[in-house]
């Protein structure tokens, strides 16, 4: 098994992942394509110490840029919703 922090990259913080968070206590991440829900659960459990209720996986595919004349693509990822139980929270930015 892959410790903890190769399983899950970072989370993801945006508008839509805030209101997540506040209304249904739901966390994004940004995870190892290759990781499975259990070792993602596994993981969340162990980093933050908390109970994880459900867990929802999305592969994403690399948007196509274009710097001048050249075309090039972005690398693509895998996201992973995690639904924690009641009474369980993470805070990334506590304080501010």
């Amino acid at each position: 098994m892959r410790e903890a922090h190769q399983v899950i990259r970072k989370p993801l913080i945006t508008e839509k992942s805030n209101r997540q968070k506040e209304e249904g206590n739901q966390i994004a991440f940004v995870v190892d394509p290759k990781a499975t829900k259990i070792e993602i659960r596994q993981a969340v459990e162990k980093l933050f110490k908390v109970r994880v209720r459900r867990v929802h996986t999305m592969n994403l595919v690399g948007k196509r840029k274009r710097m001048g004349k050249f075309f090039g693509w972005k690398s693509d990822w895998k996201k992973a919703i995690v639904t924690l139980k009641e009474g369980d929270r993470i805070e990334f930015f506590e304080g501010v």
